[in-house]
């Protein structure tokens, strides 16, 4: 009986302590897993050595430690942006680079990322801009961000930096610029999400401390 209830918290903490790492364009500082459900993963304010990044037909890679997850890119053109609403435009809709996709698979994700084709104003070369990547897997949203400089001239990933798939299972795109929820994830290839999100809504986190102090609490009255 103490062993089932030990295997069941094990496999709780292992599921709210999922991550990913962001690997190019570099992030804003070093990674810290206990900040990543903050703004930015707790990175405030813009690097100065931003990374230059191609205008046109790019590229991003990123380390899933989740076997099922969803993501998107947001971009905001503010100079200095260090909340979420400076990822809006003026009717208050976040600004997407890429769209919230799903799909599963562990390891290395590398996908192509068209800032130019988004239709955002500012958007162009030789602007600074911050890419801020959203990702799910069912236990709150995950935040990482990057500073970078668009250019046309930027064309392909830097050399030292291996472009590649550690799955090539089928991902399901969404239509719309909020996360969309785990039913919507579920769906299929073809299907497209319409539910809209407000700022305040995608600042929510799952909150979990309190769930797993309960259980602790209670494997310790079996004892």
């Amino acid at each position: 009986m103490h062993f089932a209830s030990i295997v069941f918290l094990g496999g709780l903490i292992s599921a709210v302590s999922a991550h990913f790492h962001l690997e190019y364009p570099g992030p804003r500082g070093p990674f810290v897993e206990s900040s990543e459900p903050n703004f930015c993963d707790d990175y405030g304010e813009v690097t100065t050595n931003r990374t230059t990044f191609p205008l046109n037909n790019g590229h991003y890679l990123f380390k899933s430690e989740h076997p099922d997850w969803t993501m998107g890119v947001m971009i905001s053109t503010v100079s200095n942006p260090n909340n979420f609403a400076n990822f809006t435009d003026s009717k208050g809709n976040y600004q997407m680079a890429v769209n919230y996709f799903s799909t599963s698979g562990e390891g290395e994700f590398c996908a192509p990322i068209n800032i130019s084709a988004a239709g955002i104003d500012g958007i162009k070369d030789g602007a600074n801009v911050t890419l801020q990547f959203v990702f799910s897997a069912g236990d709150g949203n995950l935040y990482q961000c990057a500073d970078v400089t668009l250019s046309e001239d930027e064309t392909d990933i830097p050399s030292d930096v291996t472009c590649k798939n550690d799955s090539t299972n089928a991902v399901t795109t969404f239509s719309s610029g909020a996360i969309p929820t785990a039913s919507q994830a579920s769906t299929s290839a073809s299907a497209s999400a319409t539910t809209t999100q407000s700022a305040a809504d995608a600042r929510a986190v799952v909150g979990v401390s309190g769930l797993l102090l309960s259980v602790f609490g209670g494997l310790l009255a079996l004892a």
